[in-house]
């Protein structure tokens, strides 16, 4: 089958479109015929530096769309012919980046119906990352104050529909050009971080969804109200704000996504009720993978990039 993959780090250069063997799925596996293939930061990580995965060769991708092509001994919740998407194995890798992947039949979903490949494969890793952190960890309710960071981009604008979902006022952080954008998804309100400190103009805020990191998690502690929660997503080091959070009564923690079908079921019914949607900026095949992480890696986009598998 035809992959993409690198034998060497470094940036999108390295990627190249190679030939591999077609994997068989192992018990309680599934294969899937890949239509669609989400990129990812956490894509851009891993092709430079190896990240969790170790050394070369590396396989990427972990965003998936596409249809069963066969079931592993023991699965029972799907069959051949069904529609799934998901984000397989994180941290392990799941090579989604090519024709076939396996993946655990439970780290899929059924995608929702009215969702190509290319929408349902912009959705896994955002939307899992956008729901545990509001959901899970911070256990977002009706009526709170949600300051999401860099409210265009890819876990950004999925977790400003989320939290306005669950009933929240949603703040977000992003450059003039975006706000339209930012306001079309459901943010009440939209602040320009490159002409005004956002800690200077935002308070009494109940959770802030940090994807940026670095001064970002200190700052936004001025945003908060007493019992405030700062979830950070952007690095591990950002686990060195939770004394400090502790110290003026609020919460933090860095939170790293995992794969849930839970989560990918709650997110499959936001969609059918209208209230979710992916923003696909930039639709490649899969032999420009080196041009998808080429654009990706300007942190200008607003939304998504997708790998096309099958036309």
């Amino acid at each position: 089958m035809r992959a993409i993959g690198q034998n060497t780090l470094g940036g999108p250069e390295v990627l190249e479109l190679v030939e591999v063997d077609r994997p068989e799925p192992a018990p309680s596996e599934v294969l899937v015929r890949v239509h669609a293939a989400g990129v990812n930061p956490t894509d851009f990580w891993h092709r430079s530096t190896g990240g969790l995965l170790g050394g070369v060769p590396v396989r990427l991708g972990w965003d998936v769309s596409g249809v069963v092509e066969a079931v592993g001994l023991g699965v029972t919740m799907f069959r051949p012919g069904d529609e799934v998407f998901g984000m397989p194995r994180l941290p392990q890798p799941a090579g989604a980046y090519a024709e076939f992947l396996t993946s655990p039949a439970r780290h899929l979903a059924r995608k929702p119906a009215g969702l190509s490949h290319v929408e349902a494969a912009a959705l896994p890793l955002a939307g899992l990352t956008a729901w545990q952190s509001l959901v899970d960890t911070a256990d977002v309710r009706p009526g709170q104050r949600v300051l999401v960071h860099a409210a265009a981009g890819g876990v950004g604008h999925l977790a400003v529909q989320i939290a306005k979902a669950r009933g929240a006022y949603v703040i977000g952080t992003a450059r003039a050009a975006k706000h339209d954008f930012v306001r079309g998804l459901g943010a009440d309100e939209v602040v320009d971080y490159t002409t005004v400190d956002f800690a200077e103009v935002v308070r009494d805020v109940d959770i802030v969804i940090d994807t940026i990191g670095g001064e970002y998690g200190p700052r936004s502690l001025r945003t908060l109200r007493p019992g405030g929660h700062v979830v950070s997503l952007a690095s591990p080091a950002e686990t060195a704000l939770v004394p400090v959070a502790e110290k003026l009564g609020f919460r933090a923690g860095f939170t790293i996504v995992e794969p849930d079908q839970g989560g990918l079921k709650a997110i499959a019914e936001l969609v059918e009720a209208g209230q979710l949607r992916a923003a696909v900026e930039t639709v490649l095949p899969l032999a420009q993978a080196a041009k998808a992480h080429e654009i990706g890696g300007t942190g200008r986009t607003a939304g998504k990039i997708v790998l096309t598998v099958v036309d």
